[in-house]
């Protein structure tokens, strides 16, 4: 199974973009800050990622304030030419 959820914030939009197909897509990069146990340990992490939305949830995200912080649901792809993964968001609500 390729799932992942998210807790992240919104660093970087690009600009909406159209796919060759004509699908709405737009570039992110999201933040996640979080403490979590391991091995027994409280340990503090960070990660940026590169994300990608395509159709409606690009088309609504593209709106959503820089700084916003929201739950991401996706998958992982690596692109074609590309040498990291990059989730590819289906879906997102905000977090309160």
């Amino acid at each position: 199974m390729n799932q992942l959820v998210l807790s992240a914030r919104i660093a970087e939009a690009g600009t909406l973009r159209h796919t060759p197909a004509g699908l709405p897509a737009l570039d992110l990069r999201l933040e996640h800050e979080s403490e979590v146990s391991e091995a027994g340990q409280r340990r503090r992490v960070a990660v940026a990622i590169r994300a990608v939305a395509f159709g409606s949830v690009a088309e609504t995200l593209v709106r959503q304030a820089i700084g916003g912080s929201w739950k991401f649901t996706g998958f992982l792809a690596t692109p074609r030419n590309g040498k990291y993964p990059v989730l590819h968001v289906e879906s997102f609500q905000q977090l309160i």
